[in-house]
């Protein structure tokens, strides 16, 4: 019996195998965090615009394009070989993108094409922070958070003079 237990013991242990020492395990707990969090971030600002992909779906596809690089780099895939993962992800994450898109019967209204770009970036960010690109996946968040935040602020301020503007300065 005891040789039974032993054999399932040894099983288990090969399967967790993956994660040799504290180091690779604190390497992939900050890297899937670290994706979790800023593709949060980015969640955080659409939900409170009111968006159909809010803080879980950011999350979870950041979090997504990071497990897929890091285990591509866990299973010893060869660095230039994960352009076919890039690739898969950014095709995947597209159609997922392409879900929020909604086309308006009115004059041909396209919505959620920002909603799109910002899963596709958060994408993006999820592939830096797995690749261990910590620092580029928190400025592109920072970038993406002043351009979601500054630019229909900017839109506005300019919107606002073209409107007391004479008609003859609108053309």
């Amino acid at each position: 019996m005891s040789s039974t237990w032993d054999t399932f013991r040894d099983t288990v242990a090969a399967e967790f195998s993956d994660v040799p020492d504290a180091e690779q395990f604190i390497r992939i707990v900050l890297r899937l965090s670290i994706a979790a969090l800023l593709g949060g971030l980015l969640g955080l600002e659409r939900e409170h615009k009111g968006k159909a992909a809010g803080v879980r779906t950011h999350m979870l596809v950041s979090m997504g394009a990071a497990m897929f690089v890091l285990a591509a780099q866990q299973a010893g895939i060869d660095p230039a070989d994960n352009s076919r993962v890039l690739q898969g992800i950014i095709a995947g994450v597209g159609f997922l993108g392409a879900g929020t898109i909604l086309k308006g019967d009115a004059e041909s209204q396209v919505k959620g094409l920002t909603t799109a770009a910002g899963i596709w970036l958060t994408a993006a960010i999820g592939v830096a922070a797995g690749l261990g690109l910590e620092f580029t996946a928190l400025l592109a968040t920072g970038l993406a958070l002043l351009i979601f935040w500054a630019i229909p602020l900017l839109q506005e301020v300019f919107q606002g003079k073209g409107e007391d503007a004479p008609p003859s300065a609108k053309d």
